[in-house]
């Protein structure tokens, strides 16, 4: 009998209640088994991705769903800081805002995201772009190891 692949691991930085259930729900309709993480700061995400403190025994992420308007510390500044530590660069970081500003866009791709979307208003629309991911990032996509 054939080993069951691990769910894919996903760490969603969003402080957003309603995008975070939104993209939970999403998630969890898809084809694929996939857990979901979810900080609501910057500096948290950065706990959690170096494991630190009460983050010491989470399984580091596959994909990280970051988005740039964040408290405390911005989506900006993880983004930097992910891919200039050399233990975290190789993950993929996956800008999902609401920014319209092309100098955001600029910056994300810039700090070495490995792609940026911009959220819709539409609530159709947002699960439509959750769905679009999964299939992209989990079944055409051949992530690194962890």
């Amino acid at each position: 009998m054939p080993q069951k692949a691990r769910p894919i691991q996903v760490l969603l930085v969003d402080d957003s209640p309603a995008d975070v259930r939104l993209t939970r729900e999403a998630l969890g309709e898809g084809k694929i088994p996939s857990e979901l993480s979810v900080v609501g700061d910057g500096v948290e995400a950065l706990r959690y991705l170096r494991r630190e403190g009460a983050y010491a025994t989470v399984s580091r992420p596959d994909l990280v769903l970051l988005d740039l308007n964040l408290p405390r510390k911005s989506g900006r500044e993880v983004l930097e800081e992910i891919k200039s530590d050399p233990d975290l660069r190789r993950i993929p970081v996956m800008v999902l805002t609401t920014s319209r500003l092309d100098e955001d866009l600029d910056a994300a791709y810039s700090l070495h995201a490995n792609c940026y979307i911009r959220k819709p208003v539409n609530l159709d629309d947002f699960l439509d772009v959750v769905r679009s991911i999964e299939q992209f990032w989990f079944m055409i996509v051949t992530l690194p190891p962890s």
